[in-house]
């Protein structure tokens, strides 16, 4: 059997955006790549308790659909996390070596700062063979700003986007030339980020959401009297620089 052949008798992989929290946020090809699949993976939760992509997708699952939880360990170890996306990828290649399409459910974006994109890079690598789709969806930035009732950006408004925990170092200069900027997962630098924008006159152009469109979302305007904030891992904060 050529390789070709054996391509096409595998499962494919499909890697399906489910949004920020908001179940009716999963787009409508989203949706049907997710139901139509025979196994849906998605991240484990912490301690046993369903993580965030698997609590948004639990609505539309089918009781006949196999469920595949698959651990991505929240580390910096490269180590670590290399071989925890070598286990998931034998995981769901031991479905799509039979025939089955599997759905991954990711929260947000496949291709913004996701799990997803770990996970497909090491399946392409171990199994050539594998095919993989990709599902777009909405982001936090988007879903955060829709919450606030702002336009996140207008007319030529330079948007800069940080994964805050590994760019405080850079945040002041970048203060200095963006027009807007968006701080994802703030919560573990948050203190050092208030310290900034108040040298920058900043706090009162600032927002923050904690877990965007879900019921628990809670919504922080004016930071002036908010040195400290005890904000739960999937915050994000917006700084508007040019509307002043």
């Amino acid at each position: 059997m050529t390789t070709n052949d054996s391509s096409m008798a595998n499962g494919i992989l499909y890697g399906v955006s489910v949004g920020p929290g908001d179940p009716e946020l999963i787009t409508l090809k989203g949706l049907r790549s997710l139901q139509q699949a025979p196994v849906v993976a998605f991240p484990r939760g912490i301690q046993d308790k369903p993580g965030i992509a698997q609590q948004i997708i639990a609505p539309w699952l089918r009781s006949d659909q196999q469920q595949l939880p698959l651990d991505f360990p929240y580390v910096q170890d490269i180590e670590v996390l290399t071989k925890a996306w070598q286990l998931a990828a034998k995981q769901v290649w031991e479905y799509l070596q039979k025939g089955q399409d599997v759905a991954f459910a990711c929260e947000g974006d496949i291709s913004f700062y996701s799990t997803f994109t770990y996970l497909a890079q090491t399946l392409q690598q171990m199994y050539p063979a594998a095919v993989i789709n990709y599902v777009p969806g909405v982001c936090s930035p988007m879903a955060a700003a829709s919450a606030l009732g702002l336009p996140l950006t207008v007319r030529q408004e330079r948007l800069v986007v940080l994964p805050a925990i590994y760019n405080v170092n850079e945040l002041e200069s970048i203060l200095d030339w963006a027009e807007v900027v968006v701080l994802m997962k703030v919560s573990s630098v948050y203190e050092q980020v208030w310290q900034v924008l108040q040298r920058k006159s900043l706090l009162q152009h600032s927002w923050i959401v904690e877990r965007a469109t879900l019921p628990n979302m809670v919504i922080y305007k004016d930071l002036s009297d908010r040195p400290h904030l005890q904000l739960p891992y999937f915050s994000l904060l917006v700084v508007q620089v040019s509307r002043q």
